[in-house]
């Protein structure tokens, strides 16, 4: 709590908070506003909507962490909360499909220039060391809390009103949003090190290609993906049309997914203080393995049920909350104090690069051939990625191991191996 004792970082934690409700309400009512447009095609337009997304997160996070410390931060922080409010209120008001994917692309390319920009100015905001780790923890704790509570507040809305004023009060957001960066103090920011641009964008993705536990990340970052895939993308063709369930009910059955994260995220902090975050992490792969494989197996057999669907998919959202909560901690635990921030800006890169590959399958395939080609896809994916993350996480590496960037200039000491050990 002593970190939001500090006002400029308490202002751009409540910013980037908004903004992430609103990136998540918005992800509800645009799977609502395809349906409306396309009707039982709108798994093929929400789908083609968020690989859009992942395409920009993908491609733009990177180039913005590398640039990021030559750009006027905040303005900049303020441009993207504008664009993005701007393009929520312009959402309700568009007739044709292509309109979504346009709009969309702009939204997204601001979102991910939106979240390295803003973990740029933490350091120079929270200058305590420890205190800059929790900080980087409670910006992807945030993340994940968004993931979970979003379709409960959708939910709320719509019992109240219709989907498209969800798209007025998320452009509000925006702007509430970008009203408290510019309340903040954000200091313009120090020249990187590194001097090429390339080496700036790579430099996390090259520590995790050389450690052995973060190339396990890597592979459980496909393992939810392709088990979240089959609730974001699916569940509003499978509530409409396959259950014949009405907007709210969407909503509710999102949430079932976040109540499940919810769950396994309030009993999992005393669980890493006696479980190791490798077995965790295994164990919230296996869960949404046999989540897939449930999906699958019931949709088959006529038995995906408004009950067995809400089961499922609680059951999807407690393998997510296993794998994502322990991931900072081995992010930190995994590399040298002057490498944190490249290593979550990659793992923001890489973690979406998985989602870029699910939801074409989730989305285009689903749509073309059934839901049961596609989520066998997606289930022989998450069972790939759990034995690759078996393979590539050997039990017995080293606790505490840490990578340092092999950039001299961005070296520190190498830390106490007794700090390190938290998430090994």
């Amino acid at each position: 709590m002593r970190l939001f004792a500090l006002r400029d970082y308490r202002h751009l934690f409540a910013a980037q908070v908004i903004a992430l409700f609103g990136t998540g309400l918005t992800t509800v009512a645009l799977g609502l506003l395809a349906y409306d447009l396309a009707g039982p095609q709108a798994g093929l337009v929400l789908g083609t909507a968020l690989t859009i997304k992942m395409v920009m997160y993908v491609v733009i996070a990177p180039l913005a962490a590398a640039y990021v410390d030559r750009l006027p931060r905040r303005t900049f922080l303020v441009l993207l909360d504008v664009v993005r409010g701007a393009v929520v209120l312009a959402l309700p008001l568009i007739t044709e499909v292509w309109h979504v994917y346009v709009l969309i692309g702009l939204m997204q390319a601001a979102s991910a220039a939106f979240t390295p920009t803003f973990q740029a100015v933490i350091p120079d905001i929270v200058t305590d060391r420890s205190a800059y780790t929790r900080a980087l923890s409670a910006s992807q704790v945030a993340s994940t809390m968004e993931s979970l509570l979003s379709p409960v507040l959708a939910a709320v809305a719509l019992a109240f009103m219709s989907f498209d004023l969800l798209f007025l009060g998320t452009s509000a957001g925006f702007l509430l949003s970008a009203a408290l960066v510019l309340s903040a103090r954000v200091p313009q920011a120090r020249p990187s090190a590194e001097t090429r641009a390339w080496d700036r964008a790579t430099a996390g993705i090259r520590t995790f290609l050389r450690t052995p536990r973060l190339r396990g990340v890597m592979a459980l970052n496909l393992v939810v993906a392709a088990a979240g895939s089959i609730v974001v993308v699916n569940t509003v063709t499978h509530v409409r049309t396959g259950l014949g369930g009405s907007q709210s009910d969407v909503a509710w059955m999102l949430a079932a997914s976040g109540g499940g994260t919810l769950l396994a995220a309030l009993a999992l902090p005393r669980v890493l203080g006696r479980v190791s975050a490798r077995t965790v992490m295994m164990t919230g792969a296996a869960v949404l393995v046999g989540g897939t494989a449930a999906a699958l197996t019931l949709l088959t057999a006529g038995l995906l049920t408004w009950a067995a669907t809400a089961v499922v998919w609680s059951a999807i959202g407690v393998g997510m909350a296993l794998v994502i909560t322990p991931t900072g901690g081995v992010l930190r635990g995994s590399v040298g104090p002057e490498a944190v921030p490249g290593a979550f800006a990659a793992q923001f890169s890489l973690s979406h690069l998985a989602w870029l590959i699910t939801y074409p399958v989730a989305g285009w395939l689903g749509t073309e051939a059934g839901f049961a080609p596609a989520w066998s896809v997606l289930a022989f994916l998450a069972g790939a990625g759990a034995v690759a993350a078996l393979l590539l996480w050997p039990r017995h590496e080293g606790r505490g191991a840490v990578t340092v960037p092999a950039n001299p200039a961005l070296t520190a000491p190498r830390a106490d191996r007794s700090t390190l050990t938290e998430a090994a």
